[in-house]
């Protein structure tokens, strides 16, 4: 199955090798991924993620889900602001992150994501980010199917 990704070549991709980057949160520019929830919107910090590495920022609203996926990069996820419960599909236990709060998929290691409050995260992505979605048996579904699940 084609790995979700289009959308984000359309974010303003910022290279910080030269110039190094200062940028308030009122200065951000938040939009929507396709393949993603409607109710997440992310802004690439730095790096390109339709080419490699990059840290993206995004907000998403109460209640929004992730539903169970997994990436082929490395996903790093720190909390800024709000709380969200983190799933994995390995045997950890269910966590419930706030402000500071952080997880660390490896590559390929499913996993679902749920903002109890609104909430504020920065995601590092280790390489090229995709989402891949699974159903309940683990296997790959496309994303019209995994976002049209009920919570």
């Amino acid at each position: 199955m084609k790995p979700v990704m289009a959308g984000l070549a359309c974010l303003v991709c910022l290279q910080a090798e030269d110039t190094g980057v200062l940028r308030k949160m009122s200065e951000n520019q938040f939009a929507p991924m396709a393949g993603l929830s409607p109710c997440v919107s992310l802004s690439v910090e730095n790096g390109d993620p339709t080419k490699g590495p990059a840290l993206i920022l995004f907000k998403a609203t109460s209640g929004c889900k992730i539903p169970w996926h997994w990436h082929t990069p490395a996903e790093n996820v720190m909390m800024v602001s709000g709380s969200a419960k983190v799933e994995m599909k390995d045997g950890n236990a269910a966590a419930v992150l706030g402000p500071g709060g952080y997880a660390m998929m490896p590559s390929k290691h499913v996993h679902q994501f749920i903002c109890e409050s609104a909430c504020t995260v920065f995601l590092y992505s280790d390489g090229q980010f995709d989402i891949h979605y699974v159903d309940a048996n683990g296997n790959e579904i496309p994303p019209d199917a995994a976002l049209a699940t009920k919570k």
